[in-house]
């Protein structure tokens, strides 16, 4: 590193040395990490064995195998995710020497795996909801497998190729940008103009998130330091590091526990990217075991049936009668609602009555979720997905507000959220087995971010101040981001908040690696999708040539 512009200061300033970033690991170190990850799949593998046994579903060697590759691609975006954007939180306390950079991956990898082990779980489908709808209700399809492996394969090659250029891109950015390449590849190949294969609604809650939050990290982090510098006026706060020597106890403090509440919330937030789809390639594989919260005690059946019949009293008020008791017209009149996100009609009041009362008695007849039989459970989770999915865009609809009461409405919103519990859940070893991919990661690859991020972006050194207002605006960002179930990138956001701090301080930008970082994340979206869209399409041509 002794060729760092950094390692060399202008005359008249005191004297700043880069931090040695490039310190063997242990020997010791290499077998627990080895440990680790080959536990972590073992775990996994007979999780899943269990899981399937105890209800019942056998699984013949070819479709285990297939489970495993799919978790694995799955799994290794996690893993990719965690090297590519966690050098994000751990640059600034590596570039102001707060730790050494072998302490503060692991650290940060400790950190990141605490953030998805204590996360809610809804940030995963809001990223599921993107998915074309007849690809989610017939995932354990070939084509539901293609689409998988399209988008999963499209943003690990994506996030890689960036990585290797040292670019901050963001793997949330690159994620969404599959999933959305595959909703259009899939209607276009079905005969449409690609548009209604995409939930635009939630694209746009989605894009918005990944749109503000880097110029969110920009403004704040500036005038966070501006704000800093006239409050706290220790001169040492805004000066680099003297040498290799770390930073005073109290501002060593701050920096460590920044770098903390990043590493915890971009795992509370990026780990979760991973579960959903995850958990769609457990419902392809082996729907007996995972299509149905099957963990909802039998004691919950009974305010089910009293949620279905308030909600099925409600659509019958303002329902038509075209598909009255018709379980298979009512379906295909919500799938179609669900496709185009328009459910303000008498019609879809009607076939949610309709098929409501038909899932009720189903629930009713088998006792719990937990009994029901291998057979009828693809069919019953897709009919619960297509109930909470038309139920939740009615509950969101104005035109919906003004037709029903509010008690009706409120009757609507508990039927809705208990559908969500039967159908959206996270076993707690699919948590670990990612928390432990995302951990791992950040102790790898590291270091090509930690430069761009420690050296390109700014004209000098990074100050105490900088890393403090970088951090702390990422790491409220990300928190709120999670509050409200939306999906951000910590890449953008910490580095834009860089920037924005570099700015403050008076040390001006690096053209360049601006310059480079804005064209990564304008090019993420578009090149995402045509490497999804182009995977799903080639995948698909050979699902049909082996089937």
């Amino acid at each position: 590193m002794a060729s760092s512009p950094l390692a060399q200061p202008d005359a008249g300033e005191r004297h700043v040395s880069a931090p040695h970033l490039d310190r063997a690991l242990h020997p010791a170190g290499r077998w627990i990490f080895l440990a680790v990850l080959i536990g972590a799949l073992g775990y996994a593998g007979a999780s899943i064995l269990f899981d399937t046994r105890q209800a019942g579903e056998g699984m013949a060697f070819a479709t285990f195998a297939f489970l495993g590759l799919a978790l694995l691609i799955a799994l290794g975006f996690e893993f990719v995710n965690g090297f590519h954007d966690t050098a994000n939180a751990v640059a600034t306390v590596i570039y102001t020497h707060s730790l050494p950079a072998p302490v503060a991956v692991v650290w940060s990898g400790l950190w990141n795996f605490l953030g998805v082990m204590f996360s809610s779980g809804a940030v995963a489908y809001a990223i599921v909801t993107l998915l074309p709808v007849d690809l989610i209700l017939h995932v354990g399809s070939g084509a539901g497998f293609a689409m998988i492996f399209a988008l999963l394969l499209a943003a690990v090659i994506w996030n890689l190729a960036t990585w290797f250029v040292g670019l901050p891109n963001s793997s949330s950015h690159a994620l969404i940008g599959s999933v959305l390449g595959v909703g259009f590849a899939n209607q276009l190949l079905v005969g449409g103009d690609g548009t209604s294969g995409v939930d635009w609604g939630q694209a746009q809650k989605v894009l918005s998130a990944l749109l503000f939050s880097p110029l969110i990290g920009f403004v704040a982090s500036l005038v966070l330091l501006l704000v800093m510098k006239r409050v706290l006026r220790n001169p040492k706060l805004y000066s680099a590091p003297e040498g290799n020597a770390p930073p005073p106890k109290g501002i060593r403090a701050t920096l460590i526990a920044t770098c903390t509440a990043v590493s915890f919330f971009h795992g509370s937030n990026d780990g979760q990217k991973g579960m959903g789809l995850i958990m769609l390639i457990l419902i392809g594989c082996a729907p007996t075991a995972y299509a149905l919260n099957r963990t909802m005690p039998a004691s919950e059946t009974p305010a089910f049936v009293a949620s279905v019949n308030a909600a099925a009293t409600a659509f019958r008020a303002h329902g038509g009668a075209s598909t009255a008791g018709d379980v298979e017209a009512s379906r295909k009149v919500l799938t179609q609602a669900l496709q185009t996100r328009t459910a303000t009609s008498a019609p879809v009041y009607g076939a949610m009555e309709t098929l409501s009362r038909d899932v009720s008695a189903r629930i009713q007849g088998y006792g719990s979720l937990d009994k029901v039989p291998a057979a009828a459970t693809p069919n019953l989770r897709n009919d619960m997905y297509l109930l909470q999915g038309v139920g939740q865009l009615v509950i969101k609809d104005k035109t919906a507000a003004k037709t029903f009461s509010e008690p009706e409405l409120k009757a609507i919103g508990d039927y809705e959220k208990r559908l969500e519990q039967g159908t959206r859940f996270i076993p707690l070893w699919v948590k670990i087995a990612v928390a432990i991919a995302l951990g791992l990661g950040t102790m790898v690859g590291w270091k090509r971010i930690v430069v761009t991020v420690g050296e390109k972006i700014g004209k000098t050194h990074l100050t105490y101040g900088m890393g403090a207002s970088a951090e702390i605006v990422a790491a409220f960002t990300i928190m709120t981001a999670d509050m409200f179930a939306a999906p951000v990138s910590t890449t953008h956001i910490l580095s834009s908040g860089v920037a924005g701090a570099s700015v403050a301080s008076g040390s001006g930008l690096q053209a360049r690696t601006i310059v480079n970082m804005v064209l990564a994340w304008v090019m993420t979206l578009p090149a995402a999708m045509l490497l999804s869209g182009g995977l799903y399409w080639l995948l698909l041509g050979v699902v049909k040539l082996v089937g």
